[in-house]
């Protein structure tokens, strides 16, 4: 077990052998989820829950500990020493809970979405790097086995070309308040692609099509579609009226093709070696017409994956991006990248579905975390 000692200041080094103290602010539905990760984190202590309903905060508290609670952010900073701080509110609140946190010198994690537009998310990025701390997103998805399996095979190449994604993630689901069902699903499985391709999310533009058959005056059924290197294709359904719940992506490649079926614990990859077998680089387009296409029909395999929790993996991953002052796997500027696609499928819904151009994620701050 590592020690806790005072509060360190935020560009300095945080030796491995002294825990990172932590806050959790929000108490509503995804702040227990953090807080319980960080109290069974051998590298934080667990030294607060901030919520405005301090009934509720306690009833997060108790079970952890009775950790301490505290009605606001200011009360929490004056009262108590934190590393860092983890911030579980509605999006809107977001930018302002971060700003204060980081220009108390702390390090944050925000979750999904980092912030309610791309331009309060870049400020947020600028200040975290003009501070040399970590500004990191709560992208649970990327830090699941499956989603960390994704990107070792297609960082060895054992799909190949990917040629297209399809992304599902579809159910009964609760209406939000604030935000369209694009804002509220769509993030998460961006936020994958982003995590598994070797290059990020990076497309030019997008086309958002979105439906409101309830009359809620949001979207709550959506397509978004954009394009991937090698004249690929993306699409992700999203969906709040499904009776069905489906939470599957389909990566095609053109030496294999994946599916992730996040319902199916007993084999939720499957690796296909089936395909087209079509050389593209030594044939003109009317040849290509007149060729007859050969298909490729191979074995079917399931890699084996562990059994760790995604929430586990990315608190260590806080920490671990913190003690080496090295950015996180789903940095600020990761957050920024889903932001500036979600920016450009609002802007696409509201020309009827139109293409719209992605704002450029180039916050390039050397060293950005």
């Amino acid at each position: 077990m590592v020690s806790a000692l005072p509060l360190h200041n935020g560009s300095d080094p945080i030796p491995s052998d002294v825990q990172l103290r932590v806050a959790v602010v929000g108490a509503g539905y995804w702040g227990p989820n953090l807080a319980r990760n960080f109290k069974a984190a051998p590298d934080w202590e667990l030294v607060g829950i901030v919520d405005m309903d301090l009934e509720r905060a306690r009833k997060v508290a108790g079970p952890l500990g009775d950790i301490p609670v505290f009605a606001s952010l200011d009360a929490l900073l004056v009262g108590t020493g934190v590393d860092a701080v983890a911030i579980a509110t509605p999006a809107r609140t977001h930018h302002m809970v971060a700003l204060t946190a980081l220009r108390a010198g702390k390090h944050v994690l925000v979750e999904k979405p980092l912030a309610a537009s791309g331009e309060l998310g870049r400020e947020m990025v600028g200040v975290a790097a003009d501070a040399g701390l970590t500004l990191m997103a709560d992208h649970t998805y990327c830090y699941t086995p499956a989603a960390i399996k994704i990107r070792e095979l297609v960082a060895e190449g054992e799909l190949g070309d990917i040629l297209f994604i399809d992304s599902v993630r579809i159910n009964l689901g609760l209406i939000q308040p604030d935000v369209d069902v694009f804002w509220d699903l769509a993030p998460h499985d961006l936020s994958v692609i982003d995590f598994i391709l070797p290059g990020g999310l990076a497309p030019e533009s997008v086309m958002a099509q979105g439906a409101d058959p309830l009359g809620t005056g949001k979207s709550c059924v959506g397509h978004l579609t954009f394009e991937l290197p090698n004249n690929g294709m993306a699409h992700i359904n999203v969906n709040w009226l499904s009776p069905t719940k489906i939470r599957q992506m389909v990566i095609g490649g053109s030496k294999r093709t994946l599916v992730w079926d996040d319902l199916n614990p007993q084999q939720r990859l499957s690796v296909y070696d089936r395909g087209v077998n079509l050389d593209k680089a030594s044939i003109t387009a009317a040849e290509r017409k007149a060729q007859a296409i050969s298909y490729r029909l191979g074995d079917t395999w399931s890699p084996a994956l562990p059994e760790q929790e995604a929430l586990g993996l990315m608190v260590q991953e806080f920490a671990a991006s913190i003690r080496q002052g090295r950015p996180s796997r789903t940095s600020g500027v990761a957050g920024l990248r889903v932001l500036n696609v979600l920016e450009a499928a609002t802007r696409s819904l509201e020309n009827g579905g139109d293409r719209s151009n992605v704002e450029s994620s180039e916050v390039q701050l050397e060293g950005t975390r």
